[in-house]
């Protein structure tokens, strides 16, 4: 069960935190990843992040790379995705899941891109 929040409204090129708490899954055991469902789109993976064991390696999709980051808080089993110089294209609704995105989805937290 995953709780999503920190969305919201943002101009262009503002910045956002979004925060991701879960139940049921230990977050540093587990590569995780943060999803966007943008209006009129299929879900698509943003970032993730790999489980500690196996390095804690980042990945990001091209489209944010280098303006966003994804983190983790161990001692809160927290999940975290620092959006900076965010863009139109970046708008949608954010999820976090597991890697695999196989487990069940929680709300989201909506980001909306506007002047």
């Amino acid at each position: 069960h995953f709780v999503e929040s920190g969305g919201g409204l943002v101009k262009p090129g503002g910045s956002l935190r979004l925060a991701c708490s879960g139940s049921g899954i230990i977050f540093n055991q587990n590569t995780m990843a943060w999803y966007r469902q943008a209006p009129g789109k299929q879900r698509e993976v943003v970032a993730n992040i790999a489980s500690v064991r196996s390095g804690g390696g980042t990945w990001y999709t091209s489209a944010v790379r280098g303006r966003f980051t994804i983190s983790r808080d161990p001692t809160k089993n927290m999940m975290y995705l620092q959006m900076n110089n965010v863009k139109s294209e970046d708008a949608g609704i954010y999820y976090c899941n597991g890697g695999g995105g196989t487990r069940d989805w929680g709300q989201g937290t909506p980001v909306t891109v506007s002047v």
